[in-house]
């Protein structure tokens, strides 16, 4: 019970050090002035057709990508440490269970390159968004959704076949809490289309 609290205390952490680790992007020296991750509304966002260009959008996109780039590194490695700690396998089930889970999160990787690059597309169309360009961003952000749900069946069935139901469930269970915590800390971090 301890060692699950302890888990879970480090969950928390995660999630409490994401809005430092973007506050961090933001203030890196490469991307001095950002102040927010909210990108700037300028008056070309009232008119969509306008090719100018808001002082701040190169800073935005390096923002967003630096975002991106420490989710991939700092939260993939926290969030093996962690399925590691709760999934409490013995040496044999963790020689079968580390191979499939290195397969799934390679595939996983796969699938969050189209999320990246459809954030990053959201970023650039941010201020001068239409309708086309948003059905076009929710489709595919739909579409992401569809791929990781059918990706984490195909890996619960192939950890259910080594390792039987129930670890199979456990692995389901603890990658679908800290998937959830990730996304929420991405949507959280997005200003919603339209708002000023």
């Amino acid at each position: 019970m301890t060692k699950r609290i302890g888990l879970w205390l480090a969950l928390l952490a995660i999630i409490a050090a994401c809005p430092a680790v973007i506050a961090k992007a933001q203030s890196h020296p490469g991307n001095a002035g950002a102040a927010s991750p909210k990108p700037p509304r300028s008056a070309t966002h009232k008119n969509a057709g306008a090719a100018s260009k808001a002082p701040g959008d190169d800073t935005q996109k390096k923002n967003i990508q630096e975002y991106i780039n420490l989710l991939r590194a700092d939260v993939r490695q926290e969030k093996s440490q962690i399925m590691g700690a709760v999934m409490h396998l013995d040496a044999g089930d963790a020689a079968k269970f580390w191979p499939i889970y290195e397969e799934y999160d390679a595939e996983l990787t796969t699938v969050n390159n189209l999320r990246s690059e459809n954030i990053q597309d959201y970023a650039r169309n941010y201020t001068k968004m239409t309708d086309e360009k948003a059905e076009e961003l929710i489709t595919r952000a739909l579409s992401y959704q569809k791929q990781r749900s059918e990706l984490l069946g195909k890996y619960f069935e192939r950890v259910k076949q080594s390792l039987g139901a129930i670890t199979a469930a456990r692995f389901l269970q603890i990658e679908n809490q800290l998937l959830l915590i990730i996304d929420l800390q991405i949507a959280s971090s997005l200003p919603i289309v339209g708002q000023e």
